[in-house]
């Protein structure tokens, strides 16, 4: 004998269950969506960040070349002023050398700094996005707790008031999808 777990129950209770099942099925299923993308912006933002990080050590690099080709200009600068100008010659050379050397790691060295600050917007502007998928997220478990309450308890009322997050998730959650300018700052900062 099969049973059935809604058999004698009231219509308004089977109602209110079954609406609860269909919202939190559909929430979930936009809850899915939004979390593949925000995963792929995560891994976005961890690769800006690592490309920063390369960047400004490179960047460090080329000043530590640039400072040591400056040093080295200096002391071939005092060494050639104590020699004769017939033996300053092969200094002249090496003076040449080291101040292309110096020139040419101070305008590498500024690429990079352009690409680490670029790198730091590109990261920016992910975390924005990202911070989108986290206030759906939020919303999401909330209005899905108030959904399992509303149907333990056979409270419409409750069902009614967990549709505000509900809509709130789903709203921030097309929004991060869809790259809108929508960013409640003072939710984000709290959830941060």
């Amino acid at each position: 004998m099969d049973i059935d777990p809604l058999a004698g129950a009231e219509p308004r209770m089977s109602r209110l269950n079954a609406s609860v099942a269909i919202s939190v099925a559909l929430l979930s299923t936009v809850m899915g969506v939004c979390k593949v993308k925000d995963d792929n912006i995560v891994q976005a933002m961890q690769q800006a960040q690592a490309d920063k990080i390369d960047h400004w050590a490179f960047y460090q690099a080329r000043n530590l070349r640039e400072e040591v080709a400056k040093a080295t200009l200096v002391q071939l600068r005092l060494q050639a002023a104590a020699k004769p100008a017939a033996e300053r010659a092969g200094h002249d050379a090496a003076i040449a050398q080291y101040e292309t050397l110096a020139a040419d790691q101070a305008a590498k060295k500024e690429e990079l700094r352009k690409q680490a600050l670029a790198d730091q917007q590109t990261y920016d502007a992910l975390n924005y996005r990202d911070d989108q998928f986290d206030l759906a997220d939020a919303a999401f478990a909330i209005a899905i707790a108030a959904l399992a309450v509303a149907s333990l308890t056979q409270a419409w009322w409750l069902f009614a008031l967990a549709m505000l997050p509900a809509a709130f998730g789903t709203f921030m959650g097309i929004a991060g999808l869809a790259g809108w300018k929508i960013h409640p700052q003072l939710l984000a900062q709290l959830l941060s």
